[in-house]
């Protein structure tokens, strides 16, 4: 249980948050966590959304969530195309008007909506 306590990984329900610590663009962070069996991380409650701003807070970074903007809808829906069935969103958040099609979480746990391009804070579930 070192790695626990180190606060790199929780445990969330069945879930298990980790951080590589590596800032990266939407694209890389994705793509990293799909190469370490998981997804982006995306808080499906607010147990979970917690989790995630733990991790957050300790790095002091604002890290990406696994939740997108669709294509078609321009609704914010889960990588997998799911509907959100929870949101945090920072007060007059999302505003991006179309451009930002991603979505951040802050060191209190809020969430903005942000371009893909920015480096942010990996967090991956698995």
């Amino acid at each position: 249980s070192v790695l626990v306590l180190n606060g790199k990984i929780r445990k969330v329900g069945e879930k298990i948050l980790a951080s590589n610590g590596k800032k990266v663009d939407f694209a890389s962070a994705l793509q990293f966590c799909e190469e370490v069996g998981g997804t982006l991380a995306a808080p499906k409650n607010k147990e979970e959304n917690k989790a995630i701003t733990d991790i957050v807070k300790q790095y002091n970074q604002y890290a990406y969530l696994g939740i997108r903007k669709g294509e078609t809808s321009g609704q914010f829906k889960y990588i997998n195309g799911m509907p959100l069935n929870y949101s945090n969103w920072h007060q007059h958040e999302p505003n991006g008007n179309g451009e930002e099609k991603c979505v951040e979480i802050y060191t209190d746990g809020t969430w903005n909506d942000k371009k893909c391009n920015m480096y942010r804070l990996t967090v991956c579930e698995l």
